[in-house]
């Protein structure tokens, strides 16, 4: 008999991928003993419509780059290939029920998980581990989502949002993302000024 995967699945829209991702996953690994992380760039992300999102391509092309070597690191392309909005709950339906599926989220996705929806299939499918992030408070958390294993990690202040901002403002990204992703960043021109 095979023995069951521990899979931790870190969702996103990754625009770009950062160090607080990787810093997620690395802590989910060691914490959990799971046997791999899989990055699952968001193709269309509802919650995020009307905004200003770059390609999906972009972002998953950046999301393979910023896990390439690390052996217990993948990034799965299930969404970006999707048609129309993709949902968590979708995503977690492909993996095989045998596997014992965590659904690793920022604090402050986690405090929003019940306007997600189908929030129930996603609960009874996975258990929730909750990266700390400055500004949530532990307890909008645990209202939100009920019993959840916190990831003894470093509270860093960094997003997405503030990344493009930085890149727009000709500041450097650099530290804040892998090289790889950071060279892609410049090579296709993304996040430059308005």
């Amino acid at each position: 008999m095979l023995p069951i995967v521990r899979r931790g699945i870190l969702g996103g829209t990754f625009d770009p991928p950062h160090l607080a991702h990787l810093v997620a996953g690395e802590a989910a690994h060691r914490e959990l003993d799971l046997d791999v992380v899989t990055y699952v760039p968001a193709g269309a992300p509802w919650q995020k419509a009307g905004m200003d999102v770059s390609d999906p391509e972009h972002r998953w092309e950046m999301t393979v780059r910023s896990v390439a070597g690390v052996d217990y690191f993948e990034a799965d392309h299930c969404e970006v290939r999707r048609d129309g909005w993709t949902f968590t709950a979708d995503t977690l339906a492909l993996f095989p029920e045998a596997e014992d599926i965590f659904l690793v989220l920022g604090a402050d996705a986690a405090a929003r998980i019940q306007t997600w929806q189908r929030v129930t299939e996603v609960l009874e499918r996975c258990r929730v581990v909750v990266m700390p992030r400055p500004g949530t408070p532990r307890e909008d958390v645990e209202s939100a989502v009920g019993s959840c294993h916190w990831l003894d990690a470093p509270l860093l202040d960094v997003s997405g949002t503030r990344l493009r901002q930085r890149r727009r403002a000709g500041m450097s990204l650099r530290f804040l993302v892998p090289d790889e992703v950071l060279d892609y960043i410049e090579a296709a021109g993304l996040y430059g000024p308005a």
